[in-house]
């Protein structure tokens, strides 16, 4: 391939051999507890080493959702930020047979786009409309990083015009390696420390998009959140709004059946939540929308970090009455559990936690971002008062 990194064997054998030692070392990375970012770009360059691509775009998703929470580009899509909301427009406005959203609902982990397409791959939106126009890329593998819980992230990796298609065995080796990238997701969006000062008070945000996909009005604090969000290599946060505003059109329309929203990390581990609904007015329920972005509060994101623990459904009730401040006894009654099981139960949370106590266990779920201001000043609005 003339503008990527080759293989590193050559042969049947030798790039069976290839593929077990790149799926070997992302199970390694994904085990390792390493932040978001190191894994992702870790594990995007052993992919690298036998599925040659010449742009990559990593992406976290809110597992309720499969709404984009964050990208990571490499290669020739690295500074390529003015693509984004075009990006966003067509993965959750347009029917596209290769959106994340299809791909969960046909029960897909990885496909070639070329492959899917037949050959023709301007039957898919995103390529017809944006990347064979900007970009001049030929194929595409997409991969989703999905477990019980949901949908946490996913890989496009893009090929170019003098390069070849995808292969089946490529495909295949993606999808074995989709469970490691989904453990590494996991882990990553919980192994950045919460910063006490890093808090995006203040309260919420609002920003208003019309029909023409405009931001025509928005709060003072709309940019600072939205500043908030950026670091580089992540993208234009904007890609977050517009994402929500293409999602918000198609629930006025009955196209999806609930509201769109979004829980984001970010970098310095503060949890931000972002929601969108359609305004009805001049422009019919399908015009106006309007995007909230505020700190989420822990109730928000308790079952997220409970599924990214990787705790069952028990061991999440479990937690949820800890939470609450429930002792062994309660909990076992409530449950009609022996105390002995509820102790075992708690035993694999700390395990699965990483925590040795039911205090490091609710400090672990609510972060340094609640924990921190347990017994502060309380605003007007219920919520803590101070910001950033």
């Amino acid at each position: 391939m003339a503008r990527t990194a080759g293989r590193e064997d050559t042969g049947l054998v030798a790039s069976e051999l290839a593929f077990g030692r790149a799926r070997s070392d992302i199970d390694v990375m994904s085990r390792a507890g390493l932040p978001l970012d190191r894994f992702m770009d870790e594990a995007a360059a052993a992919l690298q080493h036998v599925v040659p691509y010449v742009a990559a775009c990593l992406a976290t998703l809110d597992p309720a959702t499969a709404m984009v929470s964050g990208v990571r580009k490499i290669g020739e899509l690295k500074d390529a930020n003015d693509s984004d909301i075009t990006w966003a427009q067509i993965e959750y406005g347009a029917d596209d047979i290769t959106a994340t959203t299809a791909l969960l609902s046909a029960g897909r982990v990885s496909v070639g786009v070329h492959d899917l397409t037949g050959g023709d791959v301007t039957r898919s939106v995103r390529m017809a409309d944006l990347v064979i126009p900007r970009f001049g890329f030929r194929d595409e593998a997409r991969v989703v990083f999905a477990d019980r819980s949901g949908a946490w992230g996913s890989v496009s990796m893009f090929r170019g015009k003098d390069d070849p298609v995808f292969t089946a065995d490529e495909v295949s080796f993606l999808a074995a390696v989709a469970p490691s990238f989904t453990r590494g997701v996991r882990t990553g969006l919980l192994a950045q420390s919460g910063r006490q000062d890093a808090v995006a008070g203040g309260g919420p945000a609002v920003i208003i998009v019309d029909h023409e996909d405009r931001i025509v009005q928005f709060t003072p604090g709309a940019r600072d959140h939205l500043d908030y969000l950026s670091s580089p290599g992540r993208g234009d946060p904007l890609t977050m709004v517009h994402a929500l505003v293409s999602a918000a059109r198609r629930f006025a329309r009955g196209e999806m059946d609930r509201m769109p929203r979004i829980r984001v990390r970010t970098s310095d581990g503060v949890w931000l939540v972002l929601h969108a609904a359609p305004l009805s007015g001049e422009c019919g329920p399908a015009g106006n929308v309007v995007v909230t972005i505020e700190e989420a509060r822990p109730q928000e994101v308790i079952d997220l970090v409970a599924a990214a623990f990787g705790l069952t459904a028990r061991e999440r009730d479990v937690t949820a009455m800890v939470l609450r401040g429930a002792d062994t006894k309660a909990i076992a009654q409530a449950m009609h559990l022996s105390p002995y099981t509820v102790q075992d139960h708690l035993k694999s949370i700390f395990d699965k936690a990483g925590v040795t106590s039911r205090r490091e266990l609710v400090a672990r779920v609510y972060f340094d971002q609640y924990a921190s201001r347990l017994g502060g000043e309380i605003a007007p609005s219920g919520w803590f008062a101070g910001g950033r």
